[in-house]
């Protein structure tokens, strides 16, 4: 199941999820007015904004690295499943709920595709 169209579909799926995480961690370490604010309003101290950052910029770089990537997915899923608590917590509206494990399942869904590993692991028996 790892032909080159499937390999690239998870690279693809792998690509958007990394450029959303990032992009996250990046704007966590501007400190910016907007991710202040809403850090707070999850009920987080305002100084919990920069390692948190760091922590999904490190647990994104871990799953970037091939040889890693397997080790990379669980981290951002338990930093994400922390994401979906922190929204329910503050009460916010579903989309905001479910939009973390979206891009946990563009993580996984470019995982599966792009690693034989993966794919043995969850690959029927019989």
């Amino acid at each position: 199941m790892t032909g080159i169209k499937t390999v690239w579909a998870g690279r693809m799926l792998s690509a958007f999820a990394v450029v959303f995480l990032a992009f996250d961690g990046a704007i966590k370490l501007m400190r910016l007015p907007a991710v202040l604010d809403a850090t707070v309003q999850l009920g987080f101290p305002l100084g919990s904004v920069v390692p948190i950052g760091l922590t999904l910029l490190v647990c994104t770089l871990i799953y970037v690295i091939p040889r890693t990537s397997v080790i990379g997915s669980v981290l951002l899923t338990g930093y994400l499943g922390g994401a979906v608590a922190a929204q329910v917590r503050a009460g916010n509206p579903p989309f905001e709920m479910v939009f973390p494990i979206i891009v946990g399942a563009l993580v996984w869904g470019g995982v599966c595709l792009r690693d034989r590993r993966v794919q043995a692991l969850l690959a029927p028996r019989g």
